[in-house]
């Protein structure tokens, strides 16, 4: 039988019927990482920056689809209103009220230092140019105790709610920009913060799913027809042996 099994013919069924399951296999998994990847929110159409007061609106929301988006602003800098946010990769934002010159006010993150000292924390004066892009409010931070514990001038969340109560008389604007870039730059610049562009969530490809599935049913069917093609020449083997005459005695 491993002669039968081990023959020129049999082996390239063995083979063939290897690198079928193999390459089903494999196209199963790619349509898979399709199916998985559709889920995931990606980027979509970065448009070109625009000012930030087209984009919010005192005492109104920030819609969805401003969320993420590059926008611009130029006004002063409120060095009196200035917070630290801490708790961020180890350090601290500078959140600094930006006066649009319209009565109104927009938060700016305008970098990340490591310690309160920093020299980066010193607020540039006069008017400047700030681009950025536009973030959601963050949610209140629900442990009080931990916000009390805070040096004084220290919050844990950009939150317009929190902002209201802090800059008392202030017509502030919903949601905060991450400063990605400042005119004139300030003398000692802050780390940057990551903005990242806006998305959209992703919604999951149920075809490549199926397509997955069917790749995968062909490598279990080529290894039934591997299956089918042996057993047939094993048994055709074995035919033929038990139709042969006996040798003849003397």
């Amino acid at each position: 039988m491993l002669r039968i099994l081990f023959s020129p013919r049999v082996l390239v069924l063995h083979l063939l019927a290897v690198g079928a399951l193999v390459v089903c296999g494999l196209l199963g998994r790619w349509q898979l990482g399709v199916f998985e990847d559709s889920g995931k929110p990606h980027t979509t159409r970065d448009p070109a920056p625009v000012a930030v007061a087209t984009l919010t609106r005192p005492g109104s929301h920030l819609t969805g689809d401003a969320v993420g988006r590059r926008v611009t602003a130029e006004g002063t800098f409120d060095p009196s209103r200035q917070l630290l946010v801490a708790e961020r990769d180890g350090g601290l934002w500078l959140l600094t009220p930006f006066d649009l010159g319209d009565g109104t006010l927009i938060p700016v993150v305008r970098g990340w230092v490591p310690r309160a000292d920093d020299p980066a924390v010193a607020v540039p004066r006069g008017v400047v140019t700030v681009t950025g892009r536009l973030r959601p409010s963050e949610p209140t931070d629900s442990v009080p105790r931990r916000a009390a514990q805070l040096p004084r001038g220290q919050v844990l969340t950009v939150s317009s709610a929190e902002l209201i109560n802090l800059w008392r008389g202030a017509r502030l604007r919903d949601g905060f920009v991450v400063a990605t870039a400042q005119s004139p730059a300030p003398a000692v610049a802050a780390t940057p913060v990551t903005a990242l562009p806006p998305t959209e969530p992703g919604g999951l490809t149920w075809r490549n799913l199926a397509y997955a599935a069917q790749w995968w049913i062909f490598g279990l069917f080529a290894v039934f027809m591997w299956w089918h093609f042996v057993r047939d020449i094993l048994r055709g083997r074995m035919a033929e042996r038990e139709s042969e005459p006996e040798p003849a005695t003397a």
